[in-house]
């Protein structure tokens, strides 16, 4: 570098340090919140109302331990809370009506207690219509939109719709997953079913897209889309990061899931650098830390308590 060069000439593109990919539509109303994207990131905590769930096994399975944890996950400063009753992975249907008993109280106990923005995991159209009618305002579709009717629902409500890329049936296998190019095939499926969601008119300004982490997908897979997270960011919406526990940390460090808090968290922070503004995490203090942390290093917040050699 030059005496005249800066650091800004040789790297106009970057902030901070960090290039970060531009949202088109930071500022998000969802639900009774406001969040401004280019200059934050939000935390959703994990509820699961399943007996079988991938990390919890089943400890919020029971309504009133389920509505304990949500209440507690917004109070400890959450800024969203996402709530499941069927897993992802393969295994037997769940019929829809038992999957909206399991969401719908907890959805409108949370909403009766809390502002927290309140989301629903699920790819059934007539749960999503229920669940919203009730107090959620997000949509978490971790199927991609297998059922284009839920793209229907979403629009002819207020509600924010997560489209996840992942390639089975809902409830399927899909063993040994191959990619030639996984960032890439990943970026090409999000931006077809975002597409398809502004078709079925869910207007861009309501729309996250997540690459899906370990979705089928192995863990090679995995960690090569977590380093080029940037390109899924480039597609110009907010991105979701669901990392938390999840087999590619256990892989990566041979940890069973109750020891990936550490992978996790640095997970998270790995992908709010390239471009994640919102993590689906478990631990919710220690995740809120480490993305205020993060958001701090990236420039988005200031200290809170600065006193050292002031």
């Amino acid at each position: 570098m030059t005496s005249t060069e800066t650091r800004s000439d040789r790297h106009p593109e970057r902030t901070g340090g960090f290039p970060l990919p531009p949202i088109r539509q930071p500022i998000r109303r969802i639900g009774a919140r406001t969040f401004d994207f280019s200059k934050q990131v939000a935390v959703m905590a994990i509820i699961n109302r399943t007996p079988d769930s991938f990390f919890d096994q089943g400890a919020t399975f029971s309504l009133d331990r389920a509505v304990d944890a949500a209440v507690s996950a917004a109070e400890q400063g959450a800024d969203w809370v996402d709530i499941g009753g069927a897993k992802f992975a393969p295994g037997p249907e769940i019929p829809s009506a038992e999957e909206l008993d399991r969401v719908l109280p907890v959805v409108e106990a949370l909403a009766a207690r809390s502002d927290v923005v309140i989301s629903v995991d699920t790819f059934r159209p007539e749960v999503a219509e229920a669940c919203i009618a009730a107090g959620a305002s997000v949509i978490n579709d971790t199927t991609g939109i297998h059922d284009p009717a839920l793209a229907d629902v979403v629009a002819a409500s207020d509600a924010t719709l997560v489209i996840t890329h992942s390639l089975a049936r809902p409830r399927q296998p899909h063993p040994r997953p191959h990619y030639d190019d996984v960032a890439g095939e990943v970026a090409a499926f999000l931006a077809a079913r975002v597409d398809l969601a502004i078709s079925h008119g869910v207007p861009e300004s309501r729309l996250i897209v997540d690459p899906g982490h370990d979705l089928n997908k192995n863990t090679v897979q995995t960690l090569e889309l977590t380093r080029r997270f940037d390109e899924i960011a480039a597609l110009g919406l907010p991105t979701l990061a669901a990392v938390s526990n999840k087999d590619f940390i256990g892989e990566s460090l041979d940890r069973p899931k109750s020891e990936r808090l550490e992978g996790s968290l640095v997970s998270a922070a790995a992908c709010i650098l390239l471009g994640a503004r919102i993590v689906r995490m478990h631990a919710v203090p220690e995740s809120i830390a480490a993305v205020r942390m993060t958001e701090a290093i990236l420039g988005f917040r200031g200290p809170v308590a600065p006193v050292h050699n002031v």
